[in-house]
């Protein structure tokens, strides 16, 4: 079974092992709350891989996340995204099965991004506070996608933009705001954690894989 590198994510898995979830962090970094929801994915029966998008990096503040993303290569995140997912797919009970994405803004981006680019690896996806403005015409998942109401850095046209893309795709999707939350509302540690509203956003995203990519148990 092939794994990552030390120091390069974060693996944990159901025994024996499950579906494949691959969670990409937001510009925050691979935080322990981050590790936490891979723990609590595995304990319902998935093999779970959250690739370290940040190099190491975990931001204190939204302001240190910020300045790290504009300094991101985007090729390199996008050649990693890639790869975690083939890697990821040996380490599950079906390698030749495709995987559930679970992403966190920056992370949901690239999750949406993904789904429409590789569309094999994909087959449900996961998005807090993240949009993308590409075409899903080829994709093959369906998505659940969470949003705050407060959300001041993702506008409701971009929302509105994604779930008319993923319309015109034809592809299943339901988009879900949370009342009175900000970006980040969802991801544990973040500024602008909300528990009740992510607590209830976390058991609709296990609903949710449990209806399209079915766990161990």
């Amino acid at each position: 079974m092939s794994l990552p590198r030390p120091g390069t994510g974060y693996f944990i898995a159901s025994d024996p092992p499950g579906p494949g979830v691959l969670v990409l962090h937001s510009a925050w970094g691979l935080t322990d709350g981050i590790k936490q929801r891979c723990g609590e994915l595995a304990d319902v029966g998935y093999s779970v891989l959250a690739p370290d998008l940040n190099d190491g990096f975990v931001a204190e503040d939204d302001e240190a996340a910020i300045a790290h993303l504009q300094t991101a290569d985007m090729n390199v995140a996008a050649s990693l995204v890639q790869s975690s997912a083939r890697l990821l797919r040996p380490a599950t009970n079906d390698p030749a099965a495709p995987l559930a994405v679970v992403g966190y803004a920056m992370g949901a981006s690239w999750a949406l991004w993904l789904s429409a680019r590789m569309p094999e690896l994909c087959r449900a996806v996961v998005g807090f506070s993240g949009t993308q403005s590409i075409d899903f015409d080829s994709s093959r998942s369906a998505y659940l996608l969470h949003f705050g109401t407060d959300d001041t850095v993702v506008t409701d046209a971009e929302i509105a933009h994604v779930g008319l893309s993923l319309k015109l795709a034809q592809r299943p999707f339901r988009i879900v705001h949370a009342d009175g939350a900000g970006h980040g509302f969802a991801e544990p540690n973040h500024a602008n954690h909300a528990p009740e509203a992510a607590a209830i956003s976390w058991r609709e995203t296990l609903e949710f894989l449990a209806e399209h990519h079915h766990p161990n148990r």
